[in-house]
C-alpha cells in the first residue's frame, strides 16, 4: 500500500492477466460480528484484511472475545450471547459495517445484561447517520445517549442487569437512508428472541436490498432463520441463538471486482482478457449484478463459480440510463466508465451515496469535471457526459476509498481518444487501505503503459555523494520505483569474485552480467537485496565490494549487458535511479535529470560516519584520497564517464540535510508535471 501524499498515474493503454480479488468487506464484517456473537469457534477463512476489518476486530477483542490465526485462518471464539465485558470505549473509524451493527447489539446487550459502551470513530463517521437505528431502539427499553449532534455518533450504550426488552409491537426502521439499519436490527435481535418471535417492519422503500440479502444469508449460516415477507416484513423466530457454522469462507468483493471489470471492458483489447478470481456466477453479494450494467455499456463478460473474464466489446461503450438503487457501491464505477463513452449515461436511485464516507454524488461530480466530464447531479441521479478534450487532473478523495478506485481509471483516457494519454493524480491514495490496500499495486500488475509515458528521475552523482540515499528518499515520496545502478555493478563484481572469474576478464565478466540473478526487496524487505538466494546487502555497501564495482563499470561489455536490465525498471508508476551515467546514457529522455555533488571532504566524513556506524575502522584521510582517485577513474574512463547530462539540475548538498535535499528534488519535480492544481 502507497503511504504518500499523492499518486501519479501515467497514462495507461491496455490491461490484460489475472486478479485475485481482497475479501468482501461487507461479508467479512458480518462475519466478525456473528461469529463474535456466536456459541463455539468459528474457522473464517479469506477474511479481507484492512482498515474496516481491523477496527472490528480491535472491538471483539475488547469485548472479550477469543481472536487467534492460525495461518490464513482466523479462529473467533464466540461469547454465546453472553457479554463477557460490561464496559468499553470502541473506536470504529469509518466502518459503517462496524458501527452500525455494534451499536445495535450492544444496545440489545447492555439493556438485557447489564454494561456501558461508548462508539465513536473518525470525523466523518460523526456526520454519518444514526439517528433512524437509534429510535428503532429507543422503543425497545435501550438507553442510547448522542454524545454529539443529535442522530450521529459517537454514541453511549446503557444499562443494568436484568433488564427487558419490549417487543410484543413490530420495530419499526427507515429503509430509504441505508440498509445498514435494517442490517444491525437482524444481526442483533437474535440475542433477544428466546421468549417470543421479533418482527422487524421497514418504514418507506428500503435501498441496497442485495446487501439485506447477504446479511440473511449468512444469519442463515450461523443459525437464524429470518422470515421475510417481501421487503417490509422480517420475523426472527421465536427460540433463536446463533451457533457456530464451524468453518466459513469470505467471498472476494464484489464492489472491488467492478473496478477490473471495468478495466477489461476499457482496456483489455485485441489479446488476453483481465480475468478476476474470487467472485463469479455463484457470488451472494448484490454487487455481481454490476456485471450487468457493464455488459450494457458493451463489456464482454464470461463467468463461472468463483470467476469472471472481462473482454473489450462495444467501443467507445454506449450511455446507459439505469437505476442504481441496488448496486450503490459499484455504480460509482459506472460513473466513470461513463467516460469512455458516446453518449451520456444517467445513473438514478443513488440517493445513499450522500451518507456514504464521503457525499459521493458532490464528490464524483467534482473529481469528473476535473478531468472534463459534463457533469449535472441531483438529490438522487447523477449525469455523465464524456470529455470533448481531457486534461490532467488532480483527483481528491475526499478519503474515501471508492474514489481513488474509481478514479483511477481516468488514466486510460489515451484509449479515448487515440491520442497521447493524460496523466492523472490521485490524492492521499492510502485511503484504500479501507477495502483493498494492495489495488494500485494489483492495478499495476495487469495495466500496460508505453515505457516511454512511464516518468523517470535519474539521480548522477561521483562516489559517496549520497545519491542512493537521495533516490531511495524520493522514490518512497512518490511511490516510484527504485534503480540502484551501483548495486549492479556492485553484484556483478561479487559474482565474478565468487566464481573466481579474473576481473580482467571482460567477456567473462559481461556474461555473468548478462544472467545477474539479483532480487531487490519491496514493502517489508525494501532495502535488501540478494544475489543467486543470498543476501548481499551488508557486503554491498563495502569499500572492498566498491572497489571491485568501480572496475567492472568501466568494461563496455559489462555495461551493455547490464543495460536491458535497467530499462526493465522503468514500470509505473514511474522511476528513480541513481548512478554514475542514469541520465547521460541510459535513461537520457528522463524528464527531470539531477546531478548531486559534495566536496571530497564531506563525501569523505559521511563515508567515515557510515563505516564507524558498521563497526569498521577507517581514516577519513585515506577514504578521500581513495574518493579522489575513484573520482578522476569515473570521469575519465572512456565508456559514460561520470559527469552532468547537458539538462542536468545540479545540486550541491555539501551543506544540505537529506530532508533539504529531498525537498528540493520534489519541487523540481512538481515544476515539471502538468498538473494545475496543488497536491495536496
Amino acid at each position: 500500500m502507497y503511504d504518500i501524499p499523492f499518486l501519479d498515474l501515467p497514462p495507461m493503454n491496455g490491461a490484460s492477466g489475472t486478479v485475485r480479488l481482497p475479501g468482501s468487506k461487507s461479508i467479512s464484517n458480518r462475519v466478525l460480528l456473528l461469529a463474535g456473537l456466536a456459541q463455539g469457534t468459528t474457522d473464517v477463512h479469506d477474511l479481507l484484511d484492512s482498515d474496516d476489518t481491523r477496527v472490528m476486530l480491535a472491538a471483539l477483542g475488547a469485548l472479550g472475545c477469543g481472536l487467534q490465526r492460525q495461518g490464513r485462518v482466523l479462529q473467533v471464539t464466540g461469547l454465546g450471547g453472553r457479554l463477557s465485558v460490561h464496559e468499553a470505549r470502541l473506536f470504529l473509524g469509518n466502518a459503517g459495517t462496524a458501527m452500525r451493527p455494534l451499536a445495535a447489539a450492544l444496545a440489545v446487550l447492555a439493556t438485557l445484561q447489564g454494561g456501558r459502551f461508548e462508539l465513536s470513530g473518525v470525523p466523518r463517521m460523526h456526520e454519518r447517520p444514526i439517528g433512524d437505528l437509534v429510535q428503532a431502539l429507543r422503543p425497545l427499553g435501550c438507553a442510547i445517549d448522542e454524545l454529539g449532534n443529535p442522530g450521529y455518533p459517537p454514541l453511549r450504550l446503557s444499562g443494568q442487569p436484568g433488564g427487558r426488552l419490549t417487543l410484543d409491537a413490530p420495530i419499526r426502521v427507515r429503509g430509504d437512508v441505508s440498509s445498514q439499519f435494517l442490517t444491525a436490527l437482524l444481526m442483533a435481535l437474535p440475542l433477544a428472541s428466546g421468549g417470543q418471535p421479533v418482527v422487524v417492519e421497514v418504514d418507506g422503500e428500503l435501498v441496497s436490498k442485495p446487501y439485506i440479502d447477504i446479511t440473511l444469508n449468512l444469519l442463515a449460516r450461523f443459525g437464524i432463520a429470518v422470515q421475510r415477507e417481501g421487503w417490509a416484513r422480517f420475523t426472527i423466530p421465536q427460540g433463536s441463538h446463533y451457533r457456530t457454522p464451524g468453518s466459513i469462507h469470505v467471498e472476494g468483493d464484489a464492489s472491488s471486482a467492478s473496478y477490473f471489470i471495468a478495466l477489461g471492458a476499457i482496456a483489455a483489447h485485441g489479446g488476453a482478457p483481465v480475468r478476476i478470481e474470487g467472485v463469479g456466477s455463484d457470488s451472494i453479494q448484490g454487487d455481481i449484478a454490476f456485471v450487468e450494467a457493464a455488459r450494457a455499456m458493451g463489456a464482454q463478460v464470461k463467468s463461472g463459480p468463483g470467476w469472471l473474464e472481462v473482454h473489450r466489446g462495444r467501443w467507445p461503450l454506449a450511455g446507459i440510463d439505469r437505476d442504481c438503487n441496488a448496486i450503490p457501491d459499484a455504480a460509482m464505477t459506472l460513473a466513470v466508465m461513463a467516460l469512455y463513452a458516446d453518449s451520456p449515461t444517467r445513473l438514478t436511485g443513488i440517493a445513499s451515496w450522500r451518507v456514504k464516507e464521503t457525499d459521493r454524488i458532490a464528490a464524483m461530480a467534482s473529481e469528473l469535471r476535473k478531468v472534463g466530464a459534463g457533469v449535472v447531479e441531483g438529490a438522487d441521479f447523477i449525469e455523465v457526459t464524456p470529455p470533448v478534450r481531457w486534461q490532467p487532473a488532480v483527483i481528491r478523495t475526499y478519503d474515501d476509498h471508492r474514489m481513488a478506485m474509481c478514479l483511477s481509471l481516468a488514466a486510460f483516457n489515451g484509449l479515448a481518444t487515440g491520442a497521447a494519454g493524460q496523466p492523472v493524480r490521485i490524492l492521499e491514495p492510502q485511503c484504500v487501505a479501507k477495502t483493498f490496500p494492495e489495488y494500485f499495486e494489483t492495478l499495476f500488475g495487469v495495466a500496460s503503459t508505453d515505457p516511454a509515458d512511464v516518468p523517470v528521475i535519474t539521480i548522477d552523482g561521483p562516489t559517496a555523494s549520497g545519491k542512493g540515499t537521495l533516490a531511495a528518499s524520493v522514490a518512497a515520496a512518490l511511490g516510484f520505483e527504485l534503480l540502484d545502478s551501483g548495486a549492479l555493478y556492485r553484484a556483478t563484481g561479487l559474482a565474478a569474485q565468487a566464481d573466481g572469474v579474473p576481473l580482467d576478464d571482460e567477456a567473462g565478466v559481461a556474461r555473468l552480467a548478462q544472467w545477474l540473478d539479483l532480487r531487490f526487496g519491496h514493502g517489508p524487505d525494501s532495502g535488501r537485496t540478494w544475489l543467486r538466494g543470498r543476501e548481499i546487502t551488508d557486503e554491498l555497501r563495502l569499500e572492498s565490494t566498491g572497489l571491485l564495482a568501480s572496475r567492472v563499470a568501466a568494461m563496455p561489455a559489462v555495461r551493455a549487458a547490464l543495460h536491458g536490465l535497467q530499462l526493465a525498471f522503468r514500470q509505473a508508476p514511474g522511476l528513480v535511479a541513481d548512478g554514475r551515467d542514469m541520465g547521460t546514457v541510459v535513461f537520457p529522455e528522463a524528464a527531470l535529470k539531477v546531478f548531486l555533488t559534495a566536496g571530497p571532504a564531506q563525501r569523505a566524513e559521511r563515508r567515515h560516519k557510515q563505516l564507524i556506524e558498521k563497526g569498521f575502522q577507517a581514516s577519513i584521510a585515506d577514504l578521500r584520497a581513495d574518493l579522489e582517485a575513484r573520482d578522476e577513474r569515473d570521469r575519465s574512463r572512456s565508456v559514460a564517464p561520470c559527469k552532468p547530462a547537458a539538462d542536468a539540475l545540479l545540486l550541491d548538498n555539501s551543506e544540505l540535510g537529506i530532508e533539504d535535499s529531498v525537498q528540493q528534488v520534489l519541487g523540481w519535480w512538481q515544476a515539471r508535471r502538468p498538473f494545475s492544481a496543488p497536491s495536496s
